[in-house]
């Protein structure tokens, strides 16, 4: 069986991703390609606003050993490969630049009802869910941190089935 569940464990409790391979084939096995090389061991979340991110930005010891994405699975919703899990409160995305087949290590646990990224530059390919209600607390306290403090710090990021 293929590993589907996400698990982070940080400063202020576990966040579990169930991961949705048939939605965004690609990105989830980039995405556990970047956890089995423990690219997200020791980063933190950064930026709390409508989403709750993490990954390697602005890190200075850390680099991605993957290339970039090459291709946004959302199509911005409007191909016939799209993605059809909206970007809503508890759905986890890649973050790229304004130019949509450009994801890399960047990940967004989107805390408010966000559609509107399922179609800009792009779209932003959702390839996850925040899995139970103490996940969701969990989500929920690291945001506050973040907006307060500036980081939480992601000690250990695995994968299980």
């Amino acid at each position: 069986m293929v590993a589907t569940l996400l698990t982070l464990e940080t400063t202020h409790g576990t966040i579990r991703l169930r991961l949705l391979p048939t939605s965004a084939p690609q990105t989830v096995a980039h995405i556990i390609n970047l956890v089995q090389s423990k690219t997200y061991n020791g980063t933190s979340f950064y930026r709390s606003d409508f989403a709750l991110q993490f990954g390697l930005h602005g890190s200075s010891t850390k680099h991605n050993p993957y290339s970039d994405l090459t291709i946004n699975e959302t199509g911005g919703l409007s191909s016939a490969n799209r993605n059809l899990v909206s970007n809503m409160r508890g759905t986890v995305a890649v973050a790229h630049f304004d130019v949509p087949d450009n994801g890399n290590s960047e990940l967004f646990i989107n805390l408010t009802d966000n559609p509107h990224l399922d179609t800009v530059y792009g779209g932003y390919c959702v390839f996850a869910r925040v899995e139970g209600a103490e996940s969701f607390d969990v989500v929920d306290r690291v945001a506050d941190v973040v907006k307060r403090a500036g980081k939480v710090d992601i000690h250990s990021a695995r994968m299980s089935e």
